[in-house]
């Protein structure tokens, strides 16, 4: 018999974790700094709202539609036809994203190691160094990256209740409760005001067209879709789950979380002088800098890595279980097996990335690093290709009888809502990420 979550919150849970992770906390954060703060969260909310949350939900009514892995999900839903790319196109996305996306969770990793035993913030340390010493350093990075894969193999091996379940159910409350001291702290420092109202007080004069557009993918990218990760997650949902109140739930999560990033960052970035502008390396070089000043400052700062940690590893479970899903669907193959082969591939494929700041950092692609041209090809290419075909699928492929019957299914509401679901999903979202792409290429620029 086919697994299936234990319960709403549980399949809620995992979903906000494959949601919340480096997009969050990392990407957030720097990029709001960048571009004007709280206009570039105004919109962030917007867009997350219209478009994020439809095509959250037309992942969850494809996967419990089909009830199968992403691969075989299409193939179901669509015989003898060539929509099961959109599957395939999602097990490399995964991979591919996984393969780097591994390496920060590795410096994550060494960073919350060297924070627990106090190597971190110490006096007169130079945080860019220290950065550099760790991503510089193939036997840090190789090690980092092994270590998150072990730990991400150990979980996704248990399977879906005792595994994926099981690790959200205590990660994602742990991850609110050391947001939310962290949040108390900055908000209590002298000064704080000004980076309050920097992330809360909007001004559209700072905004660019460049930013509104960053404010879109991050929005678009920041729940874990476009790749059919919560095609397969949804897949083991139960009928008494409403899916657009539980695609709601997450959405809301994920927007608060980003608020929570904003708030433990930019008070305790602005009291401290520091301008927000700092971009990429914003958690590594700035906030060591900014809690290296405050009493406790290094338990503050453990905190908030380990927290890093939770939300990277809980993403992480969802490219993982997407991968392996896809060898164990038929039930034929083990899925300890299946899974420790693929951290063992995953490993492999995650090395250039790791080395990039070392050994093969002289080595391009297109200009980039293998780092850098790996997160080029999954977040600017294959994901936005990935949500396009998706849309066109579920408005123009899949059974519409089918589509409203999923969305309708354990909930009491109107007609109205489905109808504004559609209209979005074929207007609205395709022709967002046709804007996006062309002013990527270059063709035009907002």
């Amino acid at each position: 018999m086919r697994e299936q979550w234990s319960s709403k919150i549980g399949f809620i849970m995992a979903s906000a974790g494959a949601a919340i992770g480096l997009g969050a906390i990392w990407k957030f954060p720097y990029q709001a700094g960048l571009n004007g703060g709280a206009a570039f969260f105004l919109l962030f909310i917007v867009f997350t709202l219209v478009i994020g949350l439809s095509m959250l939900i037309s992942e969850f009514v494809i996967g419990r539609g089909a009830k199968k892995e992403a691969i075989t999900a299409y193939r179901t839903l669509a015989p003898n036809s060539h929509w099961k790319m959109i599957g395939q196109l999602g097990v490399l996305g995964c991979f591919l994203l996984l393969s780097f996306y591994s390496v920060v969770g590795g410096w994550v990793l060494i960073y919350s190691a060297q924070s627990v035993v106090g190597q971190v913030i110490k006096d007169g340390a130079n945080y860019e160094q220290l950065f550099g010493a760790v991503t510089s350093s193939p036997v840090i990075t190789l090690t980092g990256l092994a270590l998150f894969l072990l730990i991400n193999v150990a979980v996704i091996s248990f399977g879906i209740k005792n595994g994926i379940e099981k690790a959200n159910k205590y990660m994602m409350p742990l991850l609110f409760l050391f947001f939310i001291i962290l949040v108390v702290r900055s908000l209590t420092l002298e000064g704080a005001a000004e980076g309050i109202s920097f992330i809360l007080n909007p001004d559209f004069s700072s905004l660019t067209g460049e930013g509104i557009l960053y404010a879109l993918g991050q929005s678009f990218f920041a729940l874990a879709v476009g790749f059919s990760c919560m095609v397969t997650y949804s897949s083991y949902l139960g009928k008494e789950v409403s899916i657009p109140a539980s695609a709601s739930s997450v959405v809301v999560m994920n927007i608060f979380v980003s608020l929570l990033a904003g708030l433990a960052i930019f008070p305790a970035v602005f009291a401290f002088g520091i301008e927000p502008t700092e971009g990429p390396g914003l958690l590594f070089i700035i906030l060591p800098t900014v809690f290296a000043q405050i009493p406790f400052g290094e338990v503050f700062f453990c905190l908030f890595l380990l927290l890093f940690l939770f939300a990277t590893l809980t993403s992480s479970f969802s490219l993982l279980e997407i991968i392996v899903s896809a060898f164990t669907e038929n039930g034929k193959r083990s899925r300890k097996k299946v899974t420790w082969i693929s951290g063992l591939v995953m490993f492999i494929a995650g090395i250039p990335a790791a080395l990039s700041s070392s050994i093969l950092k002289d080595f391009m692609v297109f200009n980039k690093t293998v780092f850098d041209a790996t997160d080029y090809l999954v977040s600017n290419i294959l994901l936005p290709l990935g949500s396009l075909l998706i849309a066109m699928f579920i408005i123009h492929r899949m059974d519409k009888a089918l589509v409203e019957e999923q969305f309708k299914m354990s909930n009491n509401l109107s007609n109205g809502w489905y109808q504004i679901w559609r209209v979005v999903m074929t207007w609205i979202v395709p022709v967002t990420i046709l804007v996006v792409y062309v002013n990527l290429i270059g063709i035009w620029k907002l």
